[in-house]
């Protein structure tokens, strides 16, 4: 994609606002700042005009909640993380144009004026609905303030408004077995008053713009999961919660309520440029509903459907905005082959990084990159990360760029040679050069930022073959005006590097820029590297070599696997630990459990899960399904002739499409994997009571 394609007048690009319940780590990084970062610093150094914005995210349940646990209010809270969070992002190069917050009176107004203005407009429905409720605490439950299993997937700690297992979006009054995470008491249903978006309103819209206008342009989970959603039908969705945490829902009949998190989040992206427009003084509305401004939302995937279902149609009902051009959504990042886990502590923090390796974010920046999650959930692994350093960074970027200028002092003193005649390999050489800028747009284009991070190093790795095929140091005896040449082709290619590295190693172009006197220099830029002769002229007196990166060695990376080693010990020690007794119950309430010995007679892994098993059990009563999530720890061949324990009159559930008619009595063996609670040994009858 050449870089003089027609492009929009301006382009407004927004990160995902994270929570500020907590430091943030590498899947955040890898996910989301990252390569919007990389996109933002692209469409600057094609002289675009941009506007990147993001923000603490301070509402929701999950700010109470941890503000409960660590003991301080919420305010003490947000100050706190916000902090931590907005250092990391500048530490780490993130260039922001605006880092805002959703706590500032100017995100208070835009949220609750945009909410009045579909209020008038008739865009809600006003329900009284039944939502959970827990009597010991006297209050509502929204969203976190639930857990249970997932009625899709069968995960078992499923949140009241997502299920982390599986990505599906939920109501709290959907998940089975629901209980209280303020008490652990299960909750009742009470009728309270709140307003709703009807999504079912604007199904033809979204068919419409996702299903038919982006069904090519956008990435394939995205788009898969938006149809998804859109073929199982959309509902309302309420946009006001019962909480004391939030804004305020401005309306005089509705005190005690304030804007649910989903509906006032989205709308920081709107504040978050209003402030940074009032600082700049620039248009805030040329860059959220002018038709020739491109909006582009980076998330991850747990995201996609706020940001491109349910945030569309209330820019949509609203009237006046654009709608995302893209939502180049993530998948997930692992560590060391599993999930990452803010409560397990199984993460890498980007603080404590830095503490570690000071100086090195472009390191950790690039093989994250390298590395991303684009089409399916990637691992971070520490040894990855050293070879991405050593055999990538140092030994070709960092080694080229050394050598060039090592020996421009010693054979020039410092200054660029001019060169003399050059011949078919230098002009291949700048040939190929000059492509680059070209060859990287493509792939950021299109969002392929792994593919791009390769693309960069393939001009190192030119530069690098270039240099090792030539030999100057061999040269230099019999041809000394052969190697002016030469040194002058390694020096254009390393400025090149340092143009067209700034997005990808934002650090490394400025140490590379001073390193060859360019730091100033206004005419170099992706564009100019496609026309200008000469990138790096004749003598420009070069500043002293000094080594872009440093080798990581086997030492630094095993006290890293072994923090992680200790990390593990800690969580399962904690697994293994009794827990304690629950709540005494009556005999009446044990005797109401029907439990049966039953036999299994047929299993098969459901389709499309990770987790779940459907299987045909012979109660002795009748032979009934039973959905279980037991896929990661057994093999249907292994349990069918297995007698089991089934708990027989727990009320049916659909899960995934299949009625499941039972539980079976499972428990977790020291290792963590799943054993049943065999009744016996020896063959019991079917139907036998368990009591």
């Amino acid at each position: 994609m050449a870089l003089d394609k027609t492009s929009p007048a301006r382009y407004t690009i927004t990160a995902a606002l994270p929570y500020t319940n907590g430091p943030i780590h590498i899947g955040h990084l890898a996910g989301v700042y990252v390569p919007a970062d990389i996109y933002a610093r692209y469409l600057r150094g094609i002289g675009k005009d941009v506007v990147y914005v993001c923000g603490s995210d301070e509402h929701g349940v999950a700010i109470p909640m941890k503000a409960k646990k660590e003991g301080v209010s919420p305010k003490e809270l947000i100050d706190k993380y916000h902090g931590i969070i907005k250092k990391s992002f500048q530490d780490f190069g993130i260039s922001f144009d605006n880092y805002s917050r959703t706590s500032a009176s100017i995100h208070h107004q835009t949220a609750s004026d945009f909410f009045l203005k579909l209020y008038k407009q008739n865009d809600f429905m006003e329900e009284t609905t039944a939502q959970l409720y827990d009597a010991e605490a006297g209050q509502f439950l929204a969203d976190r303030f639930v857990v249970g299993t997932c009625p899709k997937c069968g995960y078992e700690e499923a949140y009241g408004d997502q299920c982390e297992n599986c990505g599906s979006s939920l109501n709290a009054t959907d998940l089975i077995n629901p209980k209280s995470v303020l008490s652990g008491a299960v909750p009742s249903l009470k009728d309270t008053k709140h307003w709703f978006l009807p999504l079912d309103r604007y199904e033809d819209f979204l068919k419409s713009w996702i299903l038919e206008g982006h069904k090519k342009d956008w990435k394939p989970n995205v788009y898969g999961q938006c149809k998804s959603w859109i073929d199982e039908g959309l509902k309302p969705r309420a946009v006001t919660r019962d909480l004391d945490w939030g804004i305020p829902v401005p309306l005089e009949n509705a005190e005690g309520k304030v804007l649910y998190v989903w509906f006032d989040a989205p709308i920081g992206y709107i504040s978050s440029t209003k402030e940074w427009a009032s600082r700049e003084n620039k248009d805030w509305e040329k860059y959220w509903k002018s038709p020739d401004t491109k909006l582009v939302h980076f998330i991850g995937k747990d995201n996609i459907v706020f940001h491109c279902i349910i945030f569309p149609s209330m820019l949509k009902a609203h009237g006046d905005y654009v709608l995302p051009e893209n939502v180049p959504a993530n998948e997930f990042l692992n560590l060391e082959g599993q999930k990452l886990s803010t409560s397990k502590n199984w993460a890498v923090w980007l603080h404590e990084y830095l503490e570690e390796f000071p100086d090195m974010q472009d390191v950790l920046r690039y093989t994250l990159t390298a590395n991303a999650p684009e089409t399916k959930d990637n691992d971070f692994t520490w040894k990855d990360f050293q070879a991405r350093n050593n055999n990538e960074l140092v030994a070709i970027f960092g080694n080229f760029v050394n050598r060039v200028v090592v020996l421009t002092h010693k054979y020039f003193d410092g200054q660029v040679p001019q060169h003399a005649k050059l011949n078919e390999d230098d002009l291949r050489i700048l040939a190929e050069l000059k492509k680059f800028p070209d060859t990287l747009a493509d792939s950021l284009e299109r969002y392929r930022f792994r593919e791009a991070s390769q693309e960069l190093m393939n001009l190192a790795r030119l530069g690098n073959k270039y240099l090792a095929d030539e030999e100057p140091w061999k040269v230099i005896k019999e041809d000394p005006e052969r190697v002016k040449s030469i040194i002058y082709i390694g020096l254009q290619v390393a400025a090149a590097l340092s143009v067209l590295s700034e997005p990808f190693l934002p650090f490394t172009a400025l140490k590379l820029k001073k390193m060859l006197a360019l730091e100033s220099e206004p005419d170099l830029s992706w564009t100019t590297i496609r026309s200008k002769e000469s990138l790096l002229p004749a003598g420009t007196h070069l500043n002293k070599a000094t080594l872009l990166f440093r080798k990581i060695e086997d030492n630094e990376i095993q006290k890293q696997l072994d923090k992680l080693e200790a990390t593990k010990k800690a969580n399962e020690k904690e697994n293994s630990e009794i827990m304690d007794q629950k709540e005494t119950i009556s005999f009446e309430d044990f005797g109401r459990m029907d439990m049966r010995v039953g036999t299994v007679l047929e299993a098969s892994k459901m389709p499309k899960t990770k987790k779940l098993m459907v299987i045909k059990v012979d109660t002795g009563l009748d032979v009934r399904t039973v959905v279980s999530g037991i896929a990661e720890d057994f093999k249907p061949e292994e349990i069918i002739g297995k007698q089991v324990t089934v708990l027989v009159n727990l009320a049916p559930r659909p899960l995934r499409g299949v009625e499941s008619q039972g539980m079976i009595l499972m428990t977790e063996n020291a290792d963590g994997k799943l054993v049943f609670l065999n009744p016996d040994e020896a063959s019991v009858n079917n139907g036998s009571v368990i009591s």
